[in-house]
Formats: structure tokens, sequence, C-alpha cells
């Protein structure tokens, strides 16, 4: 029974500072875009680079 004087009062604390962190991540802009990132991997907008061999043969030519 003594040990609820003790469990009761941190389980509160740290349901406060889990409640503190999710308003954050809210307000911070956290879940603004969640399906950006995952398309963006998919998209493929680089140039492909060529070797540096192949280059310079080419500024030879």
């Amino acid at each position: 029974m003594e040990s609820l004087y003790l469990l009761i009062p941190l389980a509160l604390v740290l349901l406060a500072l889990i409640i503190w962190a999710l308003l954050w991540a809210v307000r911070s802009g956290q879940f603004d875009d969640l399906e950006g990132p995952a398309h963006r991997i998919l998209m493929d907008e680089d140039e492909p680079q060529e070797p540096r061999d192949t280059r310079r043969r080419k500024r030879k030519k």
C-alpha cells in the first residue's frame, strides 16, 4: 500500500510529460505532412551521374 503513494504521483508526472510532448509535437508541425516524405523517396528527380572517366573522355573529343 505504501508503494502506491510513490507510484501514483510518478505515473501522473509521466502522463503529464507525455501529454506535453504530444502537444509540443502537434504545435511544432511534426504531423503536418505524413505522406510527403514517403512519396519523395520514390520520385527520382536527380539526373544520373556519369563516372568521372566518361566525362573526361567526352571533353577530349
